[in-house]
């Protein structure tokens, strides 16, 4: 099988991400920072703000437009409520992602089986395809930098057509800058140039110095340009909005230095190989290039060191370290595809069967499990629940039978299967989890309009209650405890709490029916999964004669 498919790695790549990914690419609910997103696009079409950027109607400059134009692009061919369109960007970005991983770890290998094997261990890495979710800039800032990176290092190395490749860097840092700032420059750029440097060192220096003045001239000018044009249009916002971010550095989720000293476990189902892939005293004279093992060990030590420096920690900050982890990881792979027939040490054979084994059994045991934490839920649902036993019980027996016969190539290919197949035909099982207290709001917009009500917010709404509204929520309370009440007589209103003196206040002014409660939440009402920001109580408001 393995050698089939790297006949054509990069359409091999695209095509398991394709079917990994597309099929299923509406069924998870929108996450917060998916909603804002898609919100900002939205009003991109309806209002034309495809610069001065907003959310809800209000300045959003916290994060600069380039995913958003992306995905907005994609909604004007497949609709403005088109969640497949609008996450489409973002899935074609792991293909991006995927490829380049081939094509740069070739340029470091020279060896075509080594490379596909690091490009599919980084699309089945459980936080690259989880980011696509939960914060979809990540995969653009850092996708984007991955391409810009193979160009850098085919300019540290050629000996000619600098200009080519200067061009491609610069455009891609930029483009990067352009999904979220500095953060890739910082988290996987800065890393790969300073473990570039140590392992292979920058010859002719001075020879390439325009080229490399051109890369940065470049990225500026395409990374700052958006940045320039809402700081001269809109600066008093701007800067308001840039000084609350950057204080969120240094105040905002602070953690520990050592709070990352687990992040091989984003890589999902490679978490022990990508362990072993770290103990460079035990791989360094086993791997087939040690001086490409220590690059890739470097880049993703000294990438985890920098962002450990930084006060400001979430786990999702770590996936642009998934990157050179995934070449490393490919280093311990390839290592037992050559030498796991003949091991006989425990100690290296043990590890291997735990890691494999484990995968072999919950594929097997799928069907059991799935149905006793489901049945009560599977109606609707038992296509998906068949297809996904049919799939992962026979997977789950072939990674175990070659497991047993020590065909590590084998095992590693239905392992990447595996994978592809839980988030082709688990994920529309999460739907079967949704509790009967899930309200959605989406079409709380037509029955106002039917009664000619206008809806606005009173405090908080979320972003996810925003996005499936279908339009602006206008705020009735403004900063600093002043109000911007409607005009109108009888309107729509949505909040998520009201305190005893804005209480008394409207009191004063209105009269107030409590219509419905809207709630997101998937998991049931009293569970410790409930989120209290994914509801929202809707009251009409009368004014008083």
């Amino acid at each position: 099988m393995l050698k089939a498919l790297e006949k054509h790695p990069i359409l091999s790549v695209c095509i398991l991400v394709a079917i990994m990914l597309l099929p299923n690419l509406e069924t998870i609910s929108v996450s917060i920072m998916e909603a804002r997103n898609f919100i900002t696009a939205r009003e991109m079409i309806v209002d034309n703000n495809w610069l001065l950027t907003t959310m809800n109607g209000e300045a959003r400059y916290q994060k600069p437009p380039l995913p958003t134009w992306l995905a907005a692009i994609s909604s004007l061919i497949f609709g403005i409520k088109s969640i497949f369109g609008l996450r489409l960007p973002a899935a074609i970005m792991v293909m991006l992602m995927g490829s380049f991983m081939y094509k740069l770890s070739y340029q470091i290998l020279k060896k075509n089986r080594h490379s596909f094997i690091n490009a599919l261990i980084v699309i089945s890495a459980f936080y690259v395809i989880a980011i696509i979710i939960e914060a979809p800039w990540d995969i653009f800032t850092h996708g984007f930098m991955l391409v810009a990176i193979y160009h850098l290092f085919l300019l540290f190395k050629s000996e000619k057509n600098y200009w080519k490749h200067s061009l491609f860097a610069g455009i891609f840092i930029g483009s990067s800058f352009m999904c979220k700032g500095p953060v890739s420059m910082y988290a996987l750029l800065l890393p790969f140039l300073i473990a570039y440097g140590f392992t292979f060192k920058f010859s002719n220096f001075k020879t390439k110095a325009f080229s490399y003045f051109s890369v940065l001239l470049l990225a500026l000018i395409i990374g700052s340009w958006w940045f320039i044009y809402v700081r001269m249009e809109d600066p008093a916002t701007f800067e308001a909005i840039t000084k609350k971010e950057t204080g969120n550095w240094s105040s905002y989720n602070v953690r520990p230095f050592y709070y990352y000293w687990s992040f091989f476990t984003q890589s999902g189902l490679w978490t022990i190989p990508a362990f072993i892939s770290l103990l460079y005293p035990y791989l360094k004279h086993r791997v087939s290039n040690k001086k490409a093992y220590t690059f890739s060990f470097l880049w993703t030590i000294i990438a985890v060191v920098l962002l450990s420096v930084i006060p400001e920690k979430k786990s999702r900050y770590l996936m642009p370290v998934l990157i050179p982890l995934a070449i490393n990881i490919g280093f311990y792979m390839e290592y037992l595809f050559r030498k796991f027939k003949h091991l006989k040490n425990k100690k290296e054979t043990i590890p291997v069967y735990f890691n494999f084994g484990l995968i072999g059994c919950i594929g097997i045991v799928f069907p059991i499990v799935a149905y006793l934490f489901l049945k009560d839920n599977l109606a609707g649902y038992w296509f998906w629940y068949l297809l996904a036993s049919l799939i992962l019980v026979p997977l789950g027996i072939l990674i175990l039978i070659h497991l047993k016969r020590k065909n590590i190539q084998q095992v590693f290919m239905y392992t990447v299967l595996f994978f592809t197949s839980i988030t082709l035909t688990v994920s529309p099982l999460s739907k079967a989890l949704i509790s009967s207290n899930y309200t959605p709001i989406s079409n709380l917009k037509k029955e106002a309009s039917a009664t000619n009500l206008n809806v606005y917010s009173f405090n908080y709404v979320s972003p996810e209650m925003i996005w499936q509204f279908g339009s602006k929520i206008p705020n009735i309370k403004q900063a600093e405890n002043t109000y911007n009440f409607p005009k109108e007589n009888t309107f729509g209103m949505l909040t998520n709490g009201i305190s005893p003196e804005d209480q008394a206040k409207l009191n004063t002014i209105y009269t107030i029916e409590k219509i419905s409660t809207y709630d997101l939440n998937t998991a049931a009402l009293g569970s410790s999964s409930h989120n209290g920001r994914l509801s929202c109580n809707y009251y009409v408001l009368t004014k008083k004669e």
